[in-house]
């Protein structure tokens, strides 16, 4: 079996992905129950599973779909949707960014 050990630095680093803030306490807790959880999904991997038929599905239920028909009553012209924009580019609605350059360091 194979050991994988999270540290305090991944546990750090996976915070400022997910843009929280962390007390150091928080991050050492979190490094051990993170590295808990992976012995137990290791240990799935110890299981012998061969002679066991593969399945995706277990309750014998199927999907239930509709055909995809496009209701033409509820469809907007580009110009409609457009209409009330602040700002709008080659018939595209223009934002302000999104991604601070802090987090393009994370990327």
């Amino acid at each position: 079996m194979h050991t994988v050990t999270v540290t305090s630095d991944d546990v750090k680093k996976i915070g400022k992905l997910a843009n929280l803030k962390l007390q150091e306490v928080e991050v050492n807790l979190f490094a051990e129950q993170f590295t808990k959880t992976l012995e137990v999904v290791n240990r799935l991997n110890d299981i012998d599973t061969n002679g066991v038929q593969a399945t995706y599905q277990v309750n014998g239920l199927s999907n239930v779909t509709r055909p995809d028909e496009i209701d033409q009553s509820r469809i907007l012209s580009q110009e409609s949707a457009l209409s009330q924009a602040n700002n709008v580019h080659n018939g595209y609605f223009v934002v302000d960014r999104l991604i601070d350059s802090d987090a393009e360091e994370l990327i």
